[in-house]
């Protein structure tokens, strides 16, 4: 069985480092608006999601919860101005789904702005908001986040699913780049993150369940650690978890120091301290992530052995 201080060490210091790195979680507010004023909401909504299945689960020590909600409490002040900002984001693009996406953890979370609310409301019954070209995928996830946000899903969950990669089970070895995270991100949004894991269809989870372990090798060998890490989490997000232990040996062994955990093999190279950020805060999101949810299902099996 994987050592559950391993897993629950993962997730501890890699949140260390993101509050070490808090000021990363930046706006870029003089950025023509053109070439991407929203783009940065990506890493705070991504934030806010692994923050909330933190508290969710209760796996987290008392410093790691701590520094979890002290994050969430500046990014929200400091960054988004109260959600102020998310407010100017919709304002630059009325029909973007983007500043919706990363409000939804905070609300779930206590935290409030009622124009982005009533932007969601009013989108909602907007044809141009359904139309809105995106991934199926993504689609998957709007849907989702609308029934969490108790709005009807417009296209249904059912529907939106359908359309995707994973709906689909093709064939395995094509699992490549962008695939992958298709994959692991419809895995995501059908358990609502891992709080759900029966919101996965029975079949798409025994087509996983026959085929994550050689994905996870695979990433395994090529040191893909963002990816691995997304694995590790669709691993605990099946109904029967396995915690590949060789797999998390590696990807803890990866890990810095300091908590910071390398996209694809070592760290990166750079001087520049806001580049270093935008080129490893999503693998080190995706170490708290996975570190989560696998020592929640870690202590879940040592308290059903133990029974």
């Amino acid at each position: 069985m994987t050592d559950t201080r391993l897993l629950h060490t993962v997730g501890a210091r890699a949140v260390e480092w993101l509050w070490a790195h808090r000021d990363g979680f930046r706006l870029e507010t003089d950025v023509d608006p053109e070439t991407g004023f929203l783009e940065r909401f990506k890493p705070i909504g991504e934030l806010a999601l692994v923050c909330k299945v933190l508290f969710r689960e209760g796996a987290a020590g008392s410093v790691q919860a701590e520094l979890a909600r002290r994050l969430l409490d500046h990014v929200w002040r400091d960054t988004l101005d109260g959600g102020r900002m998310l407010v100017r984001g919709q304002r630059i693009e009325p029909i973007s789904p983007i500043p919706f996406e990363v409000y939804l953890p905070f609300r779930e979370l206590g935290y409030s702005q009622p124009d982005i609310e009533h932007a969601a409301r009013l989108n909602h019954r907007l044809e141009s908001w359904t139309s809105f070209e995106t991934t199926p995928t993504r689609r998957l996830g709007l849907s989702t986040f609308q029934r969490r946000f108790g709005l009807t899903p417009h296209p249904s969950e059912h529907e939106a699913l359908t359309t995707t990669w994973l709906a689909r089970t093709p064939e395995p070895w094509t699992v490549e780049g962008h695939i992958a995270y298709d994959v692991t991100h419809a895995v995501f949004h059908l358990t609502d993150w891992g709080e759900n894991p029966d919101g996965l269809p029975p079949d798409l989870a025994d087509y996983l369940a026959a085929w994550l372990p050689a994905w996870i090798d695979d990433w395994l060998d090529l040191q893909r650690w963002d990816l691995l890490g997304e694995l590790l989490v669709v691993d605990a997000c099946l109904p029967r978890p396995t915690l590949h232990e060789d797999a998390w040996a590696a990807f803890a062994a990866a890990q810095q120091p300091d908590g910071a955990m390398p996209a694809v093999r070592a760290m990166p190279v750079t001087d520049d301290r806001d580049e270093l950020f935008d080129l490893i805060y999503h693998p080190t999101l995706v170490a708290a992530f996975a570190s989560t949810l696998a020592t929640s299902r870690s202590l879940s099996q040592l308290a059903q052995a133990a029974s």
